[in-house]
Order: structure tokens, then sequence, then C-alpha cells
């Protein structure tokens, strides 16, 4: 169990969470949700005890499991040790103990020593360590061979899945992730949402994956209103409560309203007549009806609207015969298909499947397309009639100049576009007055994420291209990529793990298998069913 009570904490002015009192039982998993912003990896690292509030207290289990961030801190260590780390007591009982083992002579209190630190390892599973985190790392996606090398030789996505199973390890009593499905393919979180769903302990997690939240939470803790509310079941559940919570108190508000203004009226009329104890019994019900003030939210969700320019022809893209290699590795083999306007293809597939590979093949000599890393080995690649590319790319952020301003880099993708219509963007985008003057170089990974999407709306290109666009969004900014993705009305290719993303958008599936890719005409959903006959 863990449990927060009076816990407070602000920066400057801006008031986080103040006197918030919560519990975290076992055996329930709660998503810890709120906008970028609101202070959920500040109440994470309060949990965990890497700070601590600036008012309250918190307790906790002795044996917490904590998703670490820093991708780095590990690289001089096995992966399988930065593994069984995950149980600091066990890893430095063994430590010490092959330390002692080393020395040529061993004295009276290094033989004692020995055996308190043996009843250490033994106690916390340690003659079984090295495979149980092998378990563990297989289950994520790290193969056997890779067991045994240094972390610093792994991919970013590779690490985080390490350090992932880090946390897992040791049978903690408490689970804490932090974005736990950044960098998973689909089958890696669908193998973690089965293992935390087993879970015996307390869960707290922090995602902006919606379906992986409905799927795993029995419990929503949602960060609002400079408090944290707990309500019962996933995220859906929790923002339908929270609606009409919201919509009870303003009906009631309105209710109020409507009564003291009548009451208002009869003071009006009569205070300076003979009625005067009726005028002071009014008085008294308006003050004791008083509307309270609506606590603010903190929530701000953008609007996000893909127009066209003019559509493309019926034939959109043709692909025959496409080679692709990448590090000397041949990815895509030979693959050929036909998209016709207004299809919505989802590239799916375990990281490192070829999805990028392909996608940056299929870019080549593409209308609107200025990236210096597309290309194609062999085959061809025709674009059809009219069309017109707004490619999101997963290193968006390089795209975007440095020693500018957020409106100024807009405005350059469009000089004929007026200052309002720059504005109007950036306001949809969050982008409010006097941070369309935020310089490029300052921006976080949500808001490049923003700004490049306020870039396709400028464009109004008829193709949509995406790889990854999720990975720094809010879950307010997810949803409304997804409203405008269905009502899109031209062709979209979608590389994402977000299922929820790919369940409500795509209408046809590329599925990367490693003998080929599979073209599935049909739906995500459509496409499950079958695979699963």
């Amino acid at each position: 169990m863990i449990s927060a009570s009076n816990v407070t904490m602000r920066y400057g002015g801006k008031i986080l969470f103040e006197d918030v009192s919560t519990t975290f039982l076992p055996e329930r998993r709660y998503g810890l949700t709120g906008p970028n912003g609101a202070g959920k990896s500040t109440f994470m690292k309060l949990l965990s005890g890497e700070l601590e509030p600036q008012k309250g207290n918190l307790v906790r289990p002795k044996k917490l499991g904590i998703l670490r961030q820093d991708q780095f801190a590990f690289d001089q260590y096995r992966v399988v040790d930065t593994v069984i780390m995950g149980n600091m007591p066990l890893w430095n009982a063994l430590e010490e103990r092959e330390e002692l083992y080393s020395k040529p002579d061993l004295t009276d209190d290094d033989g004692m020593r020995l055996g308190e630190l043996e009843g250490v390892v033994a106690e916390e599973d340690g003659y079984t360590a090295e495979s149980d985190a092998a378990v563990l790392l297989d289950g994520l996606d790290i193969p056997e061979p890779l067991h045994e090398r240094r972390m610093g030789e792994l991919q970013g996505g590779q690490k985080v899945r390490v350090l992932l199973a880090q946390a897992l390890f040791g049978r903690p009593e408490a689970l804490l992730l932090d974005e736990p499905t950044n960098y998973l393919d689909l089958e890696s979180i669908h193998w973690l949402q089965n293992f935390l769903t087993r879970y015996q302990g307390t869960v707290v997690v922090i995602s902006h994956d919606r379906h992986f939240l409905n799927a795993v939470c029995t419990h929503t803790a949602d960060i609002d209103y400079q408090t944290i509310i707990p309500y019962p079941g996933g995220y859906d559940d929790m923002v339908l409560q929270k609606t009409q919570i919201r919509s009870r108190i303003e009906s009631e508000n309105a209710q109020r309203e409507k009564k003291i203004s009548q009451l208002n009226e009869f003071i009006a009329r009569f205070a300076a007549g003979t009625r005067a104890s009726q005028v002071t019994s009014r008085k008294k019900e308006v003050e004791r009806l008083q509307t309270t003030e609506l606590a603010r939210s903190n929530i701000q969700r953008p609007f996000i609207k893909f127009d066209m320019k003019r559509p493309s022809g019926r034939h959109a893209l043709e692909v025959k015969n496409v080679n692709k290699s990448y590090d000397g590795l041949r990815v895509i083999k030979n693959f050929a298909a036909a998209v016709q306007r207004g299809e919505k293809i989802a590239l799916m597939g375990r990281n490192g499947a070829g999805k990028t590979t392909l996608l940056k093949a299929l870019l080549a000599n593409g209308p609107g397309v200025d990236d210096p890393d597309v290309g194609l080995d062999s085959g061809t690649v025709t674009w059809g009639h009219e069309v017109q590319i707004g490619y999101f790319a997963q290193d968006h952020r390089a795209s975007i100049r440095n020693g500018t301003t957020v409106s100024e880099w807009l405005h350059d993708w469009d000089p004929q576009a007026s200052k309002e219509e720059i504005r109007g963007l950036l306001g949809q985008m969050l982008f409010s007055g006097e941070e369309g003057m935020k310089p490029t170089d300052a921006l976080s990974g949500g808001e490049a994420a923003r700004l490049t999407f306020c870039k396709l709306m400028l464009q109004k290109p008829n193709v949509l291209v995406f790889d990854e666009p999720t990975n720094h969004l809010d879950l307010e900014s997810i949803n409304a990529l997804n409203v405008a993705l269905q009502k899109f009305e031209g062709t979209v290719l979608l590389v994402t793990h977000d299922e929820d993303l790919v369940d409500e958008v795509a209408t046809r599936i590329w599925r990367f298998h490693d003998d080929g890719i599979e073209d599935f005409l049909g739906t995500y959903e459509e496409y499950s069913s079958a695979v699963a006959k």
C-alpha cells in the first residue's frame, strides 16, 4: 500500500496539487492521469521517494519497482545485471559475496559475513536470479544473445525494455511505471498488459495510451483542479464520471443563479417598502445560495482538423517490387501494393521490422517531401495525380529550425498566409498569446509535435504520412488526432503502437512479419478476428 497525507507541491506561483490525501491499495492498478504539466511525473517522484513533498508525508512499502527514465545510467553493465539491479538488496549481496570469494584468504569475520550474504541471496531468490531475469527479457523481446551484452551496445527502444524488466524484477510490492509503453511495439505492450493484470501488488502507471489504461487499470487517479481525484475504472470510465459530475455541478449552479436572480429582483422592488422582514430573509437566502465558483480545470484540448487544398486522383500510390536495406540488412523485399484515394493504412509489426524503412522508401520522390533520409534501393514508387504529401517524421523535432520563433517558423511554410491565420492555427494547438513568440530552441517534445501538426494543417496536403506521431502527446492531443484522422477525407499512412488509434482510424493493415509484409484489406478489428480463427 502507498498513501499520501496532506501532500502539497508548488513551483513558484503555480500550484500542482494542494493538501492531497489519497491511498493506493494492493491488488489495484491505478492510472495516474492529467495533461502535460499537471504534475504526474512530480507526483510519481514523490511516491518513489526521489522527491520530498513541500508539505505532508507519504508511506510506501520497502520494495518498490520503479521504471527508470535515464537510459544511459547502466551503459557499463551487462543487460542481465541491469535487470537484477531492480532488487538492490540482492544485487548488493551478490556483489559483496563475489568480492569476498575473490580474496585469496578468508578471515573468520569474512566467513560469518558470507553466511549472512548467502541468507540474503536465498531469501531474495538469488540462485535463480539470472534465469528469472531472462524470462522477463524474453517476454519484452530482448533475445538471449543480448543478455550478456553491455547496455551501452543496445538501441534506445531496447534499453527501455530492459529498464522495464528491471522494474518488474524481484517481486516488488508496488510498481511505479512512468510511460512504460514508450518505444514498445504492440506485442510487447500486450505482454505487459497481461503481466500487470496478473500482478498482485499495487500498480501506479502514467501512460498516454488510452487502450493500455483501459485494459490495465482498475482505478484512475486524475490530477486536476489542483488536487488528485480517484475514480473507479479505467480512463474512459474516469472521463465519463468526471463529465457527469461537472455537468451536475454546473446544472445545480445554473438553478441557484436563477433562484438568486428572482430573490434579488424581490429585494430591489421592496427594499424601501414595508416588507423589510421579508427582504431581510431573502437577503439571507441569497447568501446561503451564493454559487460556489467552480474550480478551474487545467485540461486543455487542442483542435486538429486536416483539410485538403484539392483531392488527389483516384489512384494515390502504386508500388512495384520495392527493395530497401537498412544498415546493410535487406529489410523490405519485393514489396508491391496499390493505394486508392481515401484509404487509411496502418503499418504494424515489431520494432525493427521495417515500418519506418518502408515509409522512407515510399516517400522517395514524394511531392512536397523534403527529407534527405528517404529513398529506395530498387523498384518503383509512383504517386498519383495531384498528390501532395504531409509528412510527420519520427524525428520531427530535427526538422524544426532553431534560432527562430514558433510563429516565424510556421509562417515560412506559407509566406502568403495572414498573421490571423497563423495565430488561429497556433491557438488551435494551444500556442496562445505570447506563446506564438516562443523560441523554437525551447520547445518540448509535445510542443514540437503540436507545431508540426500546425504545419500540416497550414499546408493542407491530401496524403498524410505519420511515423509514431503520439510519442510525446498527452491523452487530449492523442484523442484530437484520432478524431481528425477519422474525419480526414484524404489518404493516410500511419505507423503507431497506439491500439485505439489503429482500431478507430485504419481501413487497411500492412502487417510486418519475418517473411514479408501481409496486406490485409480491412479494419484492425476485422484483421484481429481473422487472425484469431
